[in-house]
């Protein structure tokens, strides 16, 4: 008998919206989305400030209520943890070390305290910190405690990883070494990555396929699927050319504002 295979995609989003009361008067700050994303994909959303791209990971994680429409997840059995969540600051905790921090998100997994501790030392080499979990989050550069939350992220094996502007604050050449080490996290592991960013270049480099927010309400203004071949080669011609496409739709999305 053939093989069963699973095509219905990992998140289903249909009519999404989003508003809150302040001050008397109704904000919608998201109208009528509609995204599925297949399993495995490497997403990437841009937008303007304040389009409602973050505000779109909040709602996947359950950080936000939405005010209409569906979003349907369809996760691997047993799944403990459909999405992870990584941010723009590492938020690691102060007062435990590294491979503590790494581990926080399997207390109440079952797991005994040695268990967690080794899944989080495997998930430490496998972002290339082997030698740190010792250390203390304040004796880390800021590419090193971005790797940390990766590997924390990584740690609760989740069907979906969110990443939300995780390079921003990072200088370039750290901000394209971390660039290659995720699609190489994402090649090996096969996660389903949705990634959100103000940077055009790092997006047509890192997404199999970019949508762009844009309006008042956000809503869906384009989307583009980038062919290019990995590994990523940041000069090649397909990548400049969709780079100038995006930031084009960009400005003319704008431009009708």
């Amino acid at each position: 008998m053939a093989e069963i295979v699973d095509t219905a995609p990992v998140i289903d989003i249909e009519g999404l919206s989003l508003a809150y009361e302040r001050g008397g008067t109704r904000n919608v700050i998201l109208s009528n989305l509609d995204l599925a994303v297949p399993r495995g994909e490497f997403l990437v959303i841009v937008g303007e400030s304040g389009v409602g791209k973050s505000t779109l990971l909040r709602v996947l994680i359950g950080l936000a209520e939405p005010s209409g429409g569906s979003v349907r997840l369809s996760t691997r059995p047993g799944c403990r943890t459909p999405m992870g969540l990584v941010f723009q600051d590492s938020r690691l905790l102060g007062w435990r070390k590294v491979v503590d921090n790494v581990a926080f998100g399997l207390e109440g997994s079952g797991l005994s305290k040695a268990e967690r501790r080794a899944k989080a030392a495997e998930m430490l080499a496998f972002v290339g910190l082997a030698d740190l979990g010792g250390r203390w989050p304040h004796q880390l550069s800021g590419g090193q405690r971005q790797r940390v939350s990766l590997a924390r992220a990584l740690a609760v094996d989740p069907d979906v990883l969110l990443m939300d502007e995780p390079f921003s604050a990072l200088d370039t050449f750290t901000r394209e070494g971390l660039q290659d080490e995720l699609q190489r996290v994402q090649a090996e592991t096969g996660k389903t990555v949705i990634f959100v960013t103000h940077d055009i270049d790092e997006a047509v480099t890192l997404a199999d396929r970019v949508i762009v927010l844009a309006g008042k309400p956000g809503r869906i203004a384009a989307e583009l699927k980038i062919d290019a071949p990995r590994p990523r080669r940041r000069r090649d011609p397909a990548l400049t050319e969709a780079a100038r496409y995006l930031r084009s739709e960009l400005s003319r999305r704008s431009a009708e504002l």
